[in-house]
């Protein structure tokens, strides 16, 4: 059987895992592939470190010239992190004659266009199914499954760092300082895992999906991004009492021939197979205008559900699919015509709101009278009491909207700020 030779930049975790899977089942990837996807040589900074993985004599380099150089080398997976040197490397091999497979979602979601427009214009591909959703095939379907449907929503739990730390708040009781010490320690959380909580890794991926669904050309970061660094218990204790769940919940909605995106915390119902998600998954529920709804679940990180992906997209670039799937879809394309992001202050939602105000009367009816001036109907009311020997003040007053607008919201809660019978800034988020 004849044979492809691939090459590896980069060994950490992910890279690790698909050495592991050419090497040790090189029979089941050349039965899918019809050649042998042969790895001829693998990039790292350091060759003398130990790896978990026995890699044969000759494969290990520390000079990326070995690969740019070697013309029989067709097929690159390029697996380091972050923007450079990644960018400049991607651009290297492009330009020496390379297919990329990447897992690299900050790469893609800063310098799609660029990187895109340099393959097509050397006549490469870049596949990146990894990129989003570690082993869940979300980029095929949408990419390729699904072709025969306008989407219309897209809904994902895309951070597995940030559903595992929720549903252990769920589970436990504990505060977020102390889960995501604990998932420091499980590995699920980075020493800095300051891009998960804060949203920003979901909302890369929401703009890879979105452009990949919808064709929405937007900055990612310029999508409305709330993260999880600032959750309090005391919402999740609310939120199950009302019936919910919070989830890190990514959103694009085609509406009137924009797309509605943001990332945030979000009330889901009980129920909900999204609000039933648990730890480090990840799940993302697609509808399209003639399937309908279809809810892909899975490993959404990890080593070998990630690993998985890209060998994935290796067997497809071998075999010439993803040249095609590539050269027809166009992504991040000046030839198609871009979707606009929707005005986030116009979007509809529902809204939670908590707030801790002063135990006197008069408060209520300021309150309902601000959200009133705005056009928020409210839908429910949970005011607790003060506790008998409290020395408080203060009491949590939790509300629930009916649908208004963003900036509906907004307006109302920078008025909240203004009054002295509210002692804190209002925790806003969103229902489902």
């Amino acid at each position: 059987m004849e044979r492809t030779k691939i090459a590896i930049i980069g060994m950490g975790t992910v890279g690790t895992g698909v050495a592991k899977l050419l090497l040790d089942h090189g029979d089941r990837t050349a039965r899918h592939a019809g050649r042998i996807p042969w790895l001829d040589k693998v990039v790292v900074r350091d060759i003398t470190k130990p790896r978990d993985v026995e890699i044969p004599e000759g494969v290990l380099t520390d000079n990326l010239d070995d690969v740019i150089n070697d013309s029989e080398i067709s097929v690159v997976a390029q697996l380091i992190g972050g923007i450079e040197p990644a960018r400049s490397i991607m651009l290297q091999l492009l330009e020496s004659g390379k297919d990329i497979i990447t897992a690299n979602k900050a790469l893609l979601a800063v310098h799609g266009p660029e990187l895109f427009d340099k393959a097509r214009q050397l006549g490469r591909c870049i596949a990146f199914e990894a990129s989003v959703a570690g082993g869940i095939p979300i980029i095929t379907n949408i990419g390729q499954c699904l072709t025969g449907n306008q989407i219309t929503s897209l809904r994902g739990i895309l951070n597995g760092t940030c559903n595992f730390i929720i549903t252990q708040m769920q589970e436990t009781g504990a505060s977020y300082d102390d889960i995501l010490q604990e998932a420091q320690k499980r590995g699920y959380a980075e020493a800095d895992p300051t891009l998960d909580v804060n949203g920003a890794d979901t909302t890369q991926k929401l703009s890879i999906l979105s452009q990949l669904a919808f064709g929405v050309r937007e900055d990612w970061e310029r999508i409305p991004c709330m993260g999880i660094d600032t959750l309090d218990i005391a919402d999740i204790h609310f939120a199950d009492r009302l019936g919910y769940r919070i989830k890190l919940l990514a959103v694009a909605n085609l509406v009137d021939g924009e797309v509605e995106m943001s990332v945030s915390p979000t009330l889901i119902k009980k129920g909900n197979p999204l609000a039933e998600v648990q730890d480090a998954f990840n799940a993302v529920r697609v509808r399209g205008d003639a399937v309908g709804p279809v809810f892909f679940h899975g490993q959404g990180a990890g080593q070998m559900p990630t690993a998985s992906a890209v060998v994935a997209d290796i067997i497809d670039t071998v075999v010439g699919r993803s040249q095609i799937t590539f050269n027809n879809l166009e992504l991040w394309s000046e030839s198609n015509r871009p979707i606009s992001m929707a005005d986030a202050n116009h979007t509809v939602d529902r809204y939670y709101l908590r707030m801790q105000v002063i135990d006197k009367p008069g408060v209520m009816a300021e309150i309902t009278g601000i959200l009133g001036n705005n056009g928020v109907s409210i839908a429910s009311i949970i005011q607790h009491k003060r506790e008998n020997g409290s020395s408080s003040e203060t009491v949590p007053l939790v509300i629930m909207s009916h649908e208004t607008t963003h900036g509906s919201i907004i307006h109302s809660v920078s008025e909240f700020t203004q009054s002295d019978n509210i002692e804190s800034q209002a925790v806003v988020y969103k229902v489902l």
